[in-house]
């Protein structure tokens, strides 16, 4: 198939464009390569997957531009399309970046997303697949987190973005019969990771001798999940293309289907991992103790999330399968070897 993935030289896309490669897929990858974190570890990654390309033999091919950019989304379509799927990964990530700089997110995240819908619309794409975020949830404390919750309350501009995105895809999907499936990501970490998430903050703390920062006392859970898995999911989740449901209740509304070809979806490990937890399997993986500091709740942050992935095992059998310890080695591993050229 013919696949266009945004954000291709980011932590997931990355590895979603060069999964879709080695089964033989023709990729389209498009990304700013703006500098919110390490501009070399993006080049680093667009250099592996030149690699790959080179090694598999899948037609690859890389356009440095920015979804805000309406001529420039247009031109990826009318120059290497028409596409098969699209996946759109590309966002302005960051909980507490969002804080600082709030309308980097709406440039970005709305006005972006706004022009792959519109391109996707006038190209009759097959189906879009887009990240969503477990941050949606907000205020919401009910556990496991489930897609049937209410997603009204969110506590930062990032998860108001991701809820936007949503919103305007039922819309497309509602009025132009696009089909379009939404994941809520939950913390994703392993090789080649973001180093403004905590996998990487914490590893470069520990190697340094430098005190982990733990917000919230340390009183924080997440559904820690291996990107191999989330790739996994992503991948599966495009392959099967959204579709009206026919038992959609307009009086009882499932917030999760639509009779429009639409889908939401969690996709997380689905077993909470204590940050203690987190970091004693880092400290036995890098062969290293930590020190900690113990600071207040962020704002923004949210205490706990935990996912409820049942839907998406349902649909595309999402079986994540590796624990933690086995993530953690494999992602301290690469971090050691890339010598964490991103901090």
């Amino acid at each position: 198939m013919r696949v266009l993935v945004t954000g291709s030289a980011g932590f997931i896309g990355f590895h979603v464009a060069r999964t879709l490669m080695a089964r033989g897929d023709a990729v389209t990858g498009f990304d700013n390569v703006n500098d919110y974190y390490d501009v070399g570890l993006k080049e680093a990654r667009l250099a592996e997957l030149d690699r790959a390309a080179a090694e598999t033999g899948a037609p690859y091919v890389f356009r440095r531009a920015d979804l805000a950019d309406r001529a420039a989304v247009e031109a990826a379509f009318a120059e290497n399309g028409p596409f098969d799927r699209v996946i759109h990964l590309a966002a302005q990530a960051g909980v507490r970046y969002s804080i600082e700089n709030p309308l980097a997110y709406v440039e970005s995240n709305v006005t972006g997303f706004a022009h792959v819908l519109e391109a996707c619309r006038h190209a009759q794409t097959p189906h879009l697949t887009f990240a969503s975020t477990s941050s949606v949830y907000g205020s919401n404390a009910a556990m496991p987190f489930a897609e049937g919750h209410g997603v009204d309350h969110p506590v930062q501009l990032y998860a108001a973005t991701k809820r936007a995105n949503e919103l305007m895809a039922h819309a497309y999907a509602h009025l132009y019969r696009l089909p379009c499936t939404g994941l809520r990501f939950f913390t994703v970490y392993g090789p080649w990771g973001r180093p403004d998430m905590a996998p990487m903050k914490f590893a470069a703390a520990i190697l340094e001798g430098r005190p982990i920062q733990l917000f919230n006392h340390g009183r924080h859970s997440r559904d820690f999940t291996f990107v191999d898995d989330i790739v996994e999911g992503v991948i599966r989740a495009s392959d099967r293309i959204a579709t009206p449901d026919p038992d959609w209740d307009p009086e009882a509304p499932d917030p999760a289907t639509s009779d429009a070809p639409f889908r939401l979806y969690n996709i997380g490990a689905g077993a909470p991992v204590e940050l203690a937890d987190f970091i004693a399997a880092l400290e036995d993986a890098l062969g290293r103790a930590a020190t900690r500091e113990l600071l207040p709740l962020q704002p923004g942050d949210v205490p706990d999330t935990w996912a409820d992935s049942s839907r998406l095992a349902r649909a595309v059998n999402y079986r994540p399968a590796t624990p933690l310890q086995e993530g953690v080695r494999r992602f301290a591993a690469w971090y050691l070897e890339y010598g964490g050229g991103a901090e």
